[in-house]
């Protein structure tokens, strides 16, 4: 089924989910892919990404359910095997890495009102939702780990609590937190630190990677009662939806995926069991909610098999076989 599935997923895509699939999926080197990259190069969705991410810091930072958001289309690009040979991603990492911290924790610019805690100005620091995604980014991209990502990584990890991992920000958004109680868990950032714990041997199977796996099969478990900063795990929370940047079943199993412990949780496995049941005869997957921003991928639709979102889940049952 698994080869059928590859072959019959890899007949319906377009060229730059066809490299995708390659690399991730079949594991071809990529210097005997060249020919389809540059044919990928040439999409004009993935030129629009590109353009994205040169100006990085172009675009305030104020909603990470954006997929438009510079760091979504960062993460987009580089975990669909483009890398720092292309020059609009080289320039990205290095705008993100202008702009670090004492404590090693790269910043995006936001503006957050007075009213919230914030300056009401435009400035460079970063939360707890933001900070592990430009981590991540610098590891998917190559760049080392020991000289420019871990102390980032070890200063956040300190965050975490009982819950998980907070809403926290730096010193220059004041005393801003989002709609929740200060001492329960962000499941997004959670989610977040999650992601980059699975890019890092130390991390993944850590302590606090254990906790953070378990604050988050909680909330599953829990679905009905917990809610923590409006973070539903209901109805919406179980519709297949693609890219996975937010917080739904795709996105939340994709990530737990990664790590060996959340694979034999049945909490894990409940989730898994619903994305199985929603496959078509040949293996793939129809959107069933979307971003309209996303209207002219794929995935931008809930009629017809999408072939990246059919990827995702995909890739994520691979890690269980």
């Amino acid at each position: 089924m698994g080869d059928l599935r590859t072959e019959k997923l890899l007949s319906v895509s377009e060229p730059w989910l066809q490299f995708s699939i390659r690399h991730n999926l079949l594991n071809e080197d990529k210097k005997m892919l060249s020919e389809l990259k540059s044919e990928a190069l040439r999409d004009k969705r993935i030129r629009a990404y590109l353009k994205g991410v040169s100006d990085f810091h172009g675009i305030l930072v104020s909603n990470h359910k954006a997929p438009d958001l510079p760091i979504n289309q960062l993460l987009f690009l580089l975990d669909n095997g483009f890398n720092t040979e292309i020059t609009e991603i080289e320039n990205a990492v290095k705008q993100i890495m202008s702009h670090k911290d004492k404590f090693g924790v790269y910043k995006s610019k936001t503006n957050i009102p007075k009213h919230y805690g914030g300056k009401g100005e435009d400035v460079f620091g970063w939360c707890l939702c933001d900070a592990p995604l430009l981590l991540r980014a610098l590891l998917l991209a190559k760049i080392d780990y020991r000289e420019h990502v871990k102390q980032g990584v070890d200063h956040l990890t300190t965050l975490i609590n009982e819950q998980g991992f907070p809403c926290s920000v730096s010193e220059e958004h004041g005393s801003f937190r989002g709609p929740g109680r200060k001492g329960d868990c962000c499941p997004f950032a959670t989610l977040s630190m999650l992601n980059l714990y699975a890019e890092i041997d130390e991390y993944r199977k850590s302590d606090v990677a254990k906790r953070g796996i378990d604050a988050i099969l909680s909330l599953w478990e829990n679905s009905l009662e917990r809610h923590p900063y409006m973070f539903y795990t209901g109805t919406d929370f179980r519709k297949l939806k693609a890219p996975a940047m937010w917080y739904d079943i795709v996105s939340v199993t994709d990530c737990l995926s990664k790590f060996e412990c959340a694979r034999k949780d049945t909490r894990f496995c409940e989730m898994i069991e619903i994305i199985k049941s929603k496959q078509d005869p040949d293996g793939l997957f129809i959107p069933e909610s979307v971003y309209q921003k996303c209207k002219d991928w794929d995935f931008g639709q809930k009629k017809t098999v999408s072939p990246y979102l059919s990827f995702l889940c995909i890739r994520l049952l691979s890690r269980l076989e």
